[in-house]
């Protein structure tokens, strides 16, 4: 079923209230994700970084830190994907399930599933690991950007590190 651009879908909170969310508010939300994983996805790391805020931060289960500031963002990602490189591997992100929580007018709270792949150079794709991405996005020279970001890997026990 399609909604036309107009209609919005509602969503309930745990507190029982109601919000609504334009059919092209989730698209744009769709929009931006798709872009920012093939930026990710095809090694365009400066760009993907750009689209988390100056002060952003990057947080994961499997890290025992935070990453703060788009530019240590960019710089433990490109350390990532090079350590990818090395062994022949490439990672494909795959987002679903994306529910988009207005917090104001140019703030939202995005949570989704991401399937990681990894695909050996020569071999056959594989799921490498299974997420759930906390994001809150703010809106910021026209764009949607992530401010905070918090991937919490489904195979590590709640309140661990890797």
């Amino acid at each position: 079923m399609t909604l036309p651009l107009q209609q919005a879908a509602h969503a309930s909170h745990a507190d029982g209230t109601a919000q609504s969310v334009t059919a092209g508010l989730y698209h744009e939300v769709q929009g931006f994700y798709a872009h920012q994983m093939q930026l990710l996805d095809s090694d365009e790391v400066d760009a993907w970084a750009l689209t988390f805020t100056e002060d952003g931060v990057f947080s994961a289960n499997a890290h025992p830190d935070p990453v703060r500031g788009r530019r240590a963002i960019a710089t433990a990602a490109r350390a990532a994907r090079a350590a990818l490189a090395e062994k022949g591997i490439r990672h494909r992100h795959w987002l679903g399930m994306v529910d988009v929580r207005p917090r104001g007018d140019d703030r939202l709270q995005v949570r989704s599933y991401a399937l990681v792949l990894a695909i050996p150079r020569g071999g056959q794709a594989t799921v490498h690991v299974h997420t759930t991405c906390d994001d809150e996005l703010v809106r910021g020279d026209g764009r949607w950007q992530v401010a905070t970001r918090h991937v919490t890997r489904d195979d590590l026990e709640p309140g661990t590190e890797r």
